[in-house]
């Protein structure tokens, strides 16, 4: 009677398990790396955008005041950005940015320099080469 039982059980077998996980192995081997591709372009394009908002609020700032920023926190300071500074996406943290300073301009003849600020753009702190093979720095 017990060996009849046993004939009638439905479940599966060792080998259908085995093939069922190697599959499963195999689809999550191929999903991982593009998963880990995709977070990276996310970031690259928070990254853009951060600079694109940044940079266009130093812009604005200078078409206003006729100067540019002392530092960002100026930006946030004045409302042209949000409360807080961004943070850098690829490095995670927002005191990362570097400032480059206005260039260099001649002051047409006038005596003594007019005072151009501080921060004429932003770029990411990052040391990193993006997906396209250029230094996130020189975005």
């Amino acid at each position: 009677m017990l060996l009849k039982v046993l004939k009638n059980r439905k479940g599966f077998t060792l080998i259908e398990l085995m093939i069922v996980l190697t599959i499963i192995g195999i689809l999550a081997s191929i999903a991982v790396p593009n998963y880990r591709i995709s977070l990276i372009k996310a970031r690259e394009a928070v990254l853009k955008e951060d600079l694109h908002t940044m940079n266009s609020a130093i812009d604005q700032y200078w078409a206003d005041q006729g100067k540019y920023p002392d530092s960002l926190q100026d930006l946030i300071d004045k409302n042209y950005l949000p409360k807080v500074l961004p943070t850098d996406p690829i490095t995670r943290k927002n005191d990362t940015w570097l400032v480059d300073p206005p260039p260099e301009q001649s002051s047409g003849g006038e005596s003594g320099t007019k005072d151009l600020g501080n921060v004429y753009r932003v770029r990411s702190g990052s040391d990193l080469i993006a997906t396209d093979g250029t230094p996130y720095r020189d975005w």
